[in-house]
């Protein structure tokens, strides 16, 4: 079967990679401000790496691509987040409708431990009400894409639970790319695995990456050379909400970037 081809998806997202664009992006929890106006363009079939310090918001700014936000009863914010050239905020605009399209891999692998590898993979697609004509193919498929198929196609009806930490994360990646996303949003993905794992993941990230737009937040500045070809650093002050320093090609922002808070940072003397 071939598995580079996706199998049909009704009722899913037009397929092929998405721009993410943010633009004056501010946010707030309360009365604390943790975002102040964000400009920032994620282009479509790359991966973008938002780097920098613990607690400078990159992790807040990931959740507001996929309307993850909102879900926090204290949050708001300001500006707008462009998908293709629409705003996601924009009235009329369902979030469901919006993480179709923007999905999302957590710190934390977070499989339904109970379900089968099979079930898990298709989940996605019950939870956002999509259809496919060809439920093997497209399990097949997706765990090739997530660097899993190998490992697991003779042992689909096993609980996800079982598998190793690793592989629950690959799993949780392929659940993801089931529904068909143009954008992939990835929350230190590796943070919590082995060298091994880590390096699994990252070769997917190199696969998937000039399929669909990646945005992976990191702060292993080897793994953002490794799997990106644009840097982002946010950097926020004492008191002071997070701001984007300086932006700019993977190369550039670890070789020769315009700020020296920026080279600082990659060559590890903070953070």
């Amino acid at each position: 079967m071939d598995t580079t081809s996706a199998p049909l998806l009704v009722g899913g997202p037009p397929p092929g990679p998405a721009g993410l664009t943010a633009v004056g992006v501010s946010a707030w929890f309360g009365d604390n401000y943790v975002l102040d106006r964000i400009d920032l363009e994620m282009a479509p079939a790359q991966v973008t790496a938002l780097i920098g310090p613990s607690g400078c918001g990159k992790s807040t700014f990931l959740r507001i691509l996929n309307r993850m936000h909102e879900l926090v009863a204290s949050a708001s914010l300001g500006g707008e987040v462009l998908l293709d050239g629409r705003d996601i905020y924009a009235e009329g605009t369902r979030s469901q409708d919006v993480r179709k399209r923007v999905g999302m891999v957590f710190q934390k692998p977070n499989p339904f431990p109970a379900l089968s590898i099979r079930d898990n993979v298709l989940s996605g697609l019950k939870l956002a009400r999509i259809k496919t004509t060809d439920a093997d193919a497209l399990v097949e498929q997706s765990l090739t894409r997530a660097g899993l198929w190998r490992e697991v196609r003779d042992r689909l009806d096993d609980a996800g639970g079982a598998l190793s930490g690793g592989q629950q994360q690959r799993l949780c990646i392929a659940r993801s790319l089931a529904v068909g996303p143009n954008v992939l949003l990835m929350d230190e993905p590796c943070s919590a695995l082995d060298p091994t794992s880590t390096r699994r993941i990252e070769e997917t990230i190199a696969e998937i990456g000039h399929q669909i737009t990646v945005v992976i937040v990191t702060h292993n500045m080897q793994q953002a050379q490794r799997v990106s070809d644009r840097c982002a650093f946010f950097l926020a002050g004492e008191n002071e909400p997070g701001r984007i320093v300086e932006q700019g090609t993977t190369d550039v922002m670890f070789t020769s970037p315009s700020d020296p808070r920026t080279l600082d940072y990659v060559s590890g003397r903070f953070g």
